[in-house]
C-alpha cells in the first residue's frame, strides 16, 4: 500500500490532495501486471478506471479529434492515463495502449474516484482541475476536451442538494459572499477613499496654491447628483446619457475592428517569417505616431465628423491588439508546434490546434489593453472633431468654464472605461476555463 502511495503522490492529479484523502484513494487502488505487449484497453471501450503506470512503459495512442488518425505518446513512471474515465458525459476510451515492456499499472476505480472526490468539494476542485491541465498540456488535447472535467465546488453542490436549475445563480452568490469574506473588497474601498480624502483635503480643506482653481469634491458631487444642474448636466439629465451612449457607440465600433483585423495580423505576424518581414517594419514605423498627428489625415480620408472619430480610436487599439497578440504566438514553447508535426499535423492543424489556443491568454491581455486605449484615443478624437461623447463634454465644458462637468465626464468616463474592460476580461474567462484553472491552482 505504501507503493501505490508513493506513485499516487507522484501523479499530477494527487500531487496536492493531503494524506488522509490520498489514503481514501490508495484503497480505491489495484496493482496490476502486465506483460510485454498485452493490451490494457482498446478505443471505444467502457471506461472505467483510471491508470498510473508504476513500472515500465506502454504505448499510449490517443485518437485525435479529427478522427482516423492516433497520436501515440510513451507512458512512463508516474504518468496518467485513461482518464476517460472522469470525463463527463465520455464513458470510453479514446485510446489504445499497449505494453511495451512487462508493467505494472496501478487501477483506480473511476467511479468511485468521482464520489470520493465529490464528498471533498474544494480539495476535489484541485484534484480535477489538474487533470483539465494534464490532459491539455501532456495530451495536447484541445480545450473542449478539458472542459468536459467535472468540477464540484462548494457552489455546485450546494445546488445540486436543493436539486434545482439555479446552478449560476448559486455559483454567483457563493463567489459573491467569498469575494465579500476576503480583504479584497475592503482594500478597494480603502484606496477609493483615500483618493477622494486627497482630492477633499487639497482643494476644499488645504486649499493649496496648485488646486486652488480646481473644483471640489462636494462641488462636484452636489452637481453630478443634482436635478437642476447649475451648468446642465447631471445624472438627471437625458443629455448625460446621449453623451455616455455616443462613446461607448464608438469605442465599441473601433474596439470589434481592432480585434478583427488585430487578432489575425499578430497571429501571422508571429506565425510566418517571412510575412513578418515585409510588414513588421511598416507595422514598427506607423505605431509610434501619437493619434494627434493622426488627426488632419483623419478629416482629410473621411467625410462627417462619425467617421474620423472611429477611425482614432481604431488605430491605437489595433496596434495594441496586434502587438500582443504576435508576442502571444513567440512565447509558445516551438517543441509544441515540432511535436505536432511529429505525430503527423499538418500546418493548418498546427495554427488551429497549437498557434491559436496557445497565443489566448496574450490576445485577451491585449484586448483589455485595447479597449483602454480605445477611451483615451476617443477623448483625442471627440475633442477635435466629434459632437456629443464624453470626450466633447470635457472640451466643451473646458472653452465655458464649467469645470465640474469636466470632472463629471471624467469620472464617468473612468467609470464606462472599468466597465468595459471587466467585461473584456469576464469573456476571457469565460473562453479560457483551463487558464482560470491553472491560475486558481497557483492561488493567483
Amino acid at each position: 500500500m505504501d507503493h501505490i502511495g508513493a506513485v499516487l503522490k507522484r501523479a499530477m492529479p494527487f500531487q496536492t490532495v493531503p494524506p488522509e484523502m490520498l489514503q481514501e484513494i490508495v484503497k480505491l487502488s489495484k496493482l496490476k501486471s502486465y506483460a510485454r505487449g498485452d493490451m490494457i484497453y482498446d478505443l471505444d471501450e467502457e471506461a472505467d478506471d483510471v491508470y498510473i503506470v508504476a513500472s515500465g512503459s506502454v504505448n499510449h495512442a490517443l485518437r485525435s479529434e479529427a478522427g482516423g488518425e492516433l497520436l501515440e505518446k510513451v507512458m512512463r513512471p508516474g504518468d496518467v492515463f485513461g482518464w476517460a474515465a472522469v470525463l463527463t458525459g465520455r464513458n470510453r476510451r479514446m485510446a489504445r495502449t499497449v505494453c511495451l515492456e512487462r508493467t505494472e499499472a496501478i487501477r483506480i476505480n473511476g467511479g468511485a474516484l468521482m464520489a470520493l472526490i465529490k464528498q471533498s468539494p474544494a480539495r476535489g476542485d484541485v484534484v480535477m482541475s489538474r487533470f483539465a491541465t494534464m490532459i491539455t498540456r501532456e495530451f495536447s488535447a484541445s480545450p473542449s476536451v478539458a472542459a468536459r472535467v467535472p468540477h464540484f465546488g462548494a457552489a455546485d453542490s450546494g445546488a445540486a442538494q436543493g436539486g434545482s436549475g439555479g446552478d449560476g445563480w448559486a455559483r454567483t452568490m457563493f463567489r459573491l459572499s467569498q469575494w465579500l469574506k476576503s480583504p479584497k473588497p475592503y482594500m478597494m474601498l480603502a484606496g477609493y477613499a483615500m483618493l477622494l480624502g486627497f482630492w477633499y483635503f487639497t482643494v476644499e480643506v488645504w486649499k493649496l496654491p496648485r488646486f486652488r482653481d480646481m473644483p471640489g469634491l462636494t462641488t462636484v458631487f452636489t452637481e453630478m447628483f443634482n436635478r437642476h444642474p447649475v451648468y446642465g448636466l447631471s445624472i438627471y439629465t437625458p443629455e448625460y446619457y446621449d453623451h455616455i451612449w455616443a462613446s461607448v457607440r464608438r469605442v465599441a465600433t473601433a474596439f470589434f475592428l481592432a480585434t478583427g483585423l488585430g487578432v489575425p495580423l499578430g497571429l501571422f505576424l508571429g506565425w510566418s517569417k517571412s510575412f513578418r518581414e515585409y510588414v513588421f517594419p511598416i507595422f514598427e514605423t506607423l505605431r509610434p505616431i501619437p493619434i494627434l498627428a493622426w488627426v488632419p489625415l483623419a478629416i482629410l480620408m473621411f467625410s462627417g465628423t462619425e467617421t474620423p472619430v472611429i477611425f482614432l480610436t481604431f488605430l491605437a487599439s489595433f496596434f495594441a491588439t496586434a502587438l500582443n497578440t504576435m508576442l502571444g504566438v513567440e512565447s509558445i514553447d516551438e517543441s509544441y508546434s515540432r511535436a505536432a508535426y511529429c505525430l503527423g499535423a499538418s500546418k493548418w492543424q498546427v495554427f488551429r490546434e497549437v498557434i491559436v489556443p496557445g497565443s489566448m491568454p496574450y490576445i485577451f491581455t491585449g484586448l483589455q489593453i485595447s479597449v483602454g486605449v480605445a477611451w483615451f484615443s476617443l477623448v483625442a478624437g471627440e475633442m477635435v472633431s466629434g459632437e456629443f461623447g464624453l470626450g466633447y463634454v470635457i472640451n466643451t465644458s473646458y472653452t465655458m468654464v464649467q469645470y465640474p462637468t469636466i470632472v463629471i465626464g471624467m469620472v464617468t468616463l473612468g467609470a464606462v472605461g472599468y466597465v468595459t474592460s471587466a467585461m473584456v476580461r469576464v469573456v476571457g474567462d469565460m473562453m479560457m476555463q483551463w487558464r482560470v484553472r491553472e491560475l486558481a491552482l497557483g492561488g493567483r
